[in-house]
């Protein structure tokens, strides 16, 4: 399987591919979807608000954001935690500002088990950092969310996590190559964080990787005919590309 989801990776990142590809795959008896972006190539972006600056909530408000200029989505996903309205807990900066700050305690829930970490997006590569990290010497994210915990921190699963965990949602997350490569992943059924860890350190092979969410988690992959609806998400991550003509 390491070998398959190798060649995914691979053919993803040759020069000139300029998509997002998604891919089923399948991992110790489990479903996930895979979809692996080379920023360099193809340009990601997080989206909460609308040009009228409500929430878009939608994958749906997101295409008809982006058809105006043109562009489609290749694939998206929720881009990380939000509160009851939608705003991101945590930092999040979108077209280079700033419009929430940075939390390095611990806390109640996933968020606050830490080591937790942000995804940063800069000039066409994509970092996984932890968060005291990012805060000690902040890199140029033209986007960036933070979520928690990390799933995988130097190549090693977070200490926190247990084998025997009965605690099993309907996961995403995102893992980055040691290239700048980002690394999507989403499951079929409901996986406990050190089975879902597991899939970014062994299959996936990528060093630093975090969780996005669980529960609300959703893919919107039209390569693969799949476009999940439910209750409004905040932080949308997403690649971008030219719409068909």
């Amino acid at each position: 399987m390491r070998l398959r989801a190798t060649a995914i990776l691979v053919a993803l990142m040759l020069p000139g591919v300029a998509q997002a590809f998604c891919e089923r795959i399948t991992h110790e008896g489990r479903g996930y979807v895979v979809c692996a972006v080379d920023p360099a190539e193809t340009e990601l972006r997080l989206f909460r608000l609308g040009p009228d600056g409500a929430v878009l909530g939608s994958f749906v408000r997101v295409e008809r954001m982006l058809a105006a200029e043109g562009r489609t989505l290749g694939f998206a996903m929720n881009g990380g935690m939000y509160h009851p309205d939608r705003t991101p807990v945590g930092l999040y900066i979108e077209a280079g500002e700033e419009l929430a700050p940075a939390v390095a305690s611990a806390g109640p829930g996933n968020f606050g088990l830490l080591p937790n970490g942000v995804l940063c997006l800069g000039d066409g590569v994509a970092q996984v950092i932890e968060t005291r990290a990012y805060l000690a010497d902040p890199p140029d994210c033209r986007f960036a969310t933070q979520s928690g915990p990390m799933l995988v921190i130097g190549g090693k699963l977070h200490p926190r996590f247990l084998v025997d965990s009965d605690s099993r949602f309907v996961r995403n997350g995102v893992g980055v190559t040691r290239e700048g490569g980002a690394v999507f992943a989403i499951s079929d059924r409901p996986v406990t964080f050190h089975e879902f860890g597991r899939l970014f350190r062994d299959v996936l092979g990528t060093p630093e990787a975090l969780y996005l969410d669980g529960k609300i988690s959703r893919l919107y992959a039209p390569d693969l005919g799949r476009a999940d609806i439910g209750l409004p998400m905040g932080p949308i991550i997403g690649a971008v590309v030219d719409a068909p003509r």
